[in-house]
């Protein structure tokens, strides 16, 4: 079951990352337009979180059953200079954590807001900052912090 949640997180971040660029996409037409935030926006906006979402929930499974994780919180002391763990162990999960929670705020405040352009602007901005966050804690091959492929098998 880890091993299928693993591949199934690699791999499903390209989804995360495809609807926010959609949803960055669209909020940048429609605030620089000065289009109407219609049900398809709305509707983007609603599953660019959900997307989000389930990517965090996996990512948190993964995150309390990985021996990974396991090594580093029972043998801190030895792992402590290894910035592979300590990627994984913190800056990975604190990042990603983060970036879902800005997105999830941006979510329900551009749901909230009175006017479409608002609604446009406050997606567009948000879902950009949550989206380079994220960007910057995904575990890339050529990161010089963590050594993972772009797709597990």
């Amino acid at each position: 079951m880890y091993e299928f949640l693993l591949n199934f997180h690699s791999i499903f971040r390209y989804a995360v990352m495809l609807s926010l660029l959609f949803s960055i996409g669209v909020a940048y037409d429609g605030y620089r337009n000065k289009k109407r935030f219609t049900k398809s926006a709305d509707t983007l906006r609603h599953w660019t979180a959900t997307i989000a979402h389930i990517q965090l929930i996996v990512g948190f499974i993964l995150y309390f059953k990985s021996p990974i994780i396991s090594f580093f919180y029972s043998n801190y002391e030895l792992v402590s200079e290894s910035w592979n763990t300590i990627f994984f162990a913190v800056v990975h999960f604190a990042i990603m954590l983060i970036g879902i929670v800005i997105l999830t705020i941006a979510s329900a405040m551009a749901k909230r807001k009175p006017s479409d352009e608002l609604k446009f602007k406050t997606m567009l901005v948000w879902y950009s900052v949550s989206l380079i966050l994220i960007v910057i804690a995904i575990p890339w091959p050529f990161s010089p912090l963590s050594e993972r492929p772009l797709i597990r098998y």
